[in-house]
């Protein structure tokens, strides 16, 4: 068996489950991918896309004899869809660096997104659940609503850090806290495990970006108060 067959069929024993090698090597990217991305590194998106390839062939367990017996059709098209949106942010943050980015090799300007994006990515999470919702329970999915929120959460969260703004965290968190409970349920204990590292790096990615975006915004020249002051 080379690499590859090894990687598709090997399997480990937790909790008295069998769990896929694969799926905990995708989440490991998963994870390498968040941590890229909180230090704003270009590497985030190949890194992460990696996972997402590795990731689609877990949750459609019917298709690719997994050993878990539920088919999470939200949970497997997030990663088509993130793949898809990953190929837009690498290509975004690569043109940024390569126009000097901030001076320091990052790769994006954390800001928090404006009332009207804020608007727009509330109204995308409700009418995105609202239209994943129907075609995720026609497909069988196991527990649709959830997964329609994963899903479309996820899918703002990816646009919204390849766009730059530090709100694509709490998008995270809010999938996350969705997710975890899911996952235990049917039973992919690895992404369960691995949702609850996501919340403490995306809580930790928060306060990094929230920290770095007040540090970059311009501050306001004083206004003089005499005309010398204003011809100094």
């Amino acid at each position: 068996m080379g690499p590859l067959g090894w990687l598709l069929d090997a399997q480990v024993s937790i909790a008295g489950s069998p769990v896929l090698v694969r799926e905990i090597v995708g989440n490991g990217f998963g994870l390498a991918s968040a941590v890229f991305g909180l230090r704003r590194l270009v590497w985030a998106w190949p890194v992460g896309m990696v996972g997402n390839a590795l990731l689609l062939t877990v949750f459609l367990g019917g298709v690719f004899a997994t050993p878990q017996a539920h088919d999470l059709y939200g949970q497997a098209g997030r990663q088509v869809f993130f793949f898809s949106v990953s190929v837009y942010g690498w290509w975004r943050w690569s043109r940024h660096r390569r126009r000097g980015g901030d001076g320091d090799g990052v790769a994006v300007a954390p800001r928090w997104a404006t009332g009207r994006e804020r608007l727009g990515l509330l109204v995308a999470a409700v009418v995105g659940t609202a239209a994943a919702y129907p075609v995720l329970a026609a497909l069988g999915s196991w527990g649709p609503l959830p997964d329609a929120w994963i899903l479309t959460g996820s899918l703002l969260a990816t646009y919204g850090m390849a766009r730059g703004w530090v709100d694509f965290w709490l998008i995270w968190i809010a999938v996350d806290a969705v997710g975890v409970p899911l996952l235990l349920r049917g039973g992919f204990y690895p992404s369960a495990a691995m949702y609850l590292v996501y919340g403490a790096l995306c809580a930790w990615g928060l306060f990094a970006w929230w920290r770095t975006s007040r540090v970059a915004r311009p501050v306001p020249a004083p206004i003089p108060s005499t005309y010398s002051e204003a011809v100094a």
